[in-house]
């Protein structure tokens, strides 16, 4: 006979210690069962609730305040509470150290009436910080489970919303604009929403990728990435491996500086690697490097690093002769045997423009 899910949940999860968890918290969180039906009474600074399990788990979470933190014991309850299973497939390592999620919010300068994106909320460690900040969260959630979990959540708070949407194919253009409007439409096309968010480690590219070219949205992304991804997209420089396309794109459309370390064992389940937190301050259009298309520059560029031991005049000969390619970066101050690692954007915004006829 099959077990229970929630059986097999508490089977494949480490056990709940009062006085053993996984990491050490400040203030751990009591966990109070009540009576199914029952409700705890609401003040008037109450902002949510969680349920969990048979009966309900309430924590209170001040306007401007601090509730108890999530730890150890609030993540496996909340996951109980659903009887799920973390999955590999999409990427989901829960943040065990409120003090993380601190920091997150805080490197993106979150405040009172800030709007914020939150992708993957998970069990809404991060949500509950940024709520507490002041911030309107809007949840971007493609698990069906855990986006009714945060719904259930943080039901009785106007400061959030969830969409149960894959966020690598859903328009959050469309969805960011429509809310800034509709909360302060006076204003809607002075203000800038921010990103906060700890991302499934295998969507990080996709997610910089859609994000950082809507400087005309956001003002700061800051992302809870996988160290190494952090390290690339912040710190590789000219003349190495880990210079490429992508580290183009990133300073093109932002001003990367990467923010601190995070061990691997502040998450469960415990990834095979450490993390980093990345903020991206992102450029309004109008300073955006000058090219007369920025869709044929990065045409330009992929088309240079895709024959990256090739010298630029033998890679790029589809856009223009061998000679036009010499003298171009003549122009531009590097030599005619010029690769692609020996550009940096400037270089390639001048030579782009000395090349290509749009």
């Amino acid at each position: 006979m099959n077990s229970p899910p929630l059986l097999l949940l508490q089977q494949s999860l480490p056990p709940i210690s009062p006085t053993e968890n996984l990491i050490q918290v400040k203030s751990p969180l009591p966990v109070h069962n009540s009576t199914p039906g029952a409700r705890t009474p609401a003040s008037s600074s109450s902002l949510c609730y969680i349920r969990a399990c048979a009966g309900k788990t309430t924590r209170r979470v001040g306007r401007g305040g601090r509730g108890n933190p999530d730890d150890y014991h609030a993540t496996l309850t909340a996951l109980n509470s659903k009887g799920r299973f973390p999955r590999k497939s999409l990427g989901q390592h829960y943040m065990l150290d409120s003090e993380i999620n601190e920091q997150l919010t805080a490197a993106a300068n979150v405040g009172e009436g800030d709007v914020v994106l939150e992708i993957g909320p998970g069990t809404g460690s991060l949500t509950n910080v940024l709520i507490s900040a002041g911030a309107f969260v809007l949840a971007i959630e493609k698990d069906p489970h855990m986006a009714t979990l945060v719904s259930e959540r943080f039901s009785e708070t106007e400061r959030f919303k969830v969409l149960k949407e894959d966020f690598v194919k859903c328009h959050i253009h469309s969805h960011m604009s429509s809310l800034l409007a509709s909360i302060e439409p006076s204003s809607a096309d002075s203000r800038h929403a921010k990103v906060v968010a700890n991302i499934p480690f295998n969507i990080s590219t996709d997610v910089v990728k859609q994000l950082l070219p809507m400087g005309d949205i956001f003002s700061e992304v800051v992302l809870l990435l996988q160290e190494e991804t952090a390290l690339r997209l912040v710190e590789s420089s000219l003349r190495t491996s880990e210079y490429r396309p992508i580290n183009i794109f990133v300073n093109f459309y932002s001003d990367p500086e990467f923010i601190c370390k995070v061990p691997r064992t502040k998450f469960f389940p415990q990834p095979n690697v450490d993390a980093a937190v990345v903020k991206f301050k992102l450029k309004q259009p109008a300073h955006y490097p000058l090219v007369s298309s920025a869709k044929s520059f990065f045409s330009m560029v992929n088309s240079a690093f895709n024959g990256k031991r090739k010298m630029l005049r033998r890679s790029l000969q589809h856009i223009c002769t061998p000679m036009e390619i010499e003298n171009a970066l003549g122009n531009v101050g590097r030599p005619a045997t010029s690769r692609p690692e020996e550009l940096s954007m400037d270089d390639f915004v001048k030579l782009h423009n000395l090349i290509v006829k749009v």
